[in-house]
């Protein structure tokens, strides 16, 4: 049997930490995807079904150019964890559960979790 892709396996991941971790109205679940090029977050209400804050790294004004350093892409994810705090805190959020949504919490993904901290989001 063919062992499973990179994707379906952090399908899987997600799968699993999706039954443990949900969102409310006062904690919403702040979730993450990250592409090759870009990172996006969002904050999530389980209970209501419905999607409170997106920030994507386009809402930053400059598209993230294709390098080889890895610096910008996480200096890019940190701006991208502080933007979503200021939104957040603009509609009196200032709890999250954090969804890593299969991914390691290293790199990029962390730098977004830093970020949203350092802006005034508690976890």
């Amino acid at each position: 049997m063919p062992t499973a892709s990179r994707t379906i396996r952090r399908q899987h991941r997600h799968r699993r930490i999706r039954s443990k971790v949900r969102g409310t109205a006062s904690r919403p679940r702040l979730t993450v995807f990250r592409s090759a090029k870009h990172i996006s977050a969002q904050l999530i209400d389980d209970v209501a079904g419905k999607t409170l804050l997106t920030v994507t790294d386009k809402h930053l004004g400059s598209p993230v150019k294709a390098t080889k350093e890895h610096t910008q892409k996480v200096a890019v994810a940190t701006a991208v964890g502080t933007m979503i705090a200021e939104k957040a805190k603009a509609k009196n959020i200032s709890s999250v559960v954090y969804d890593v949504a299969g991914y390691r919490y290293h790199g990029r993904v962390k730098a977004l979790a830093e970020g949203a901290r350092a802006g005034g989001l508690q976890f």
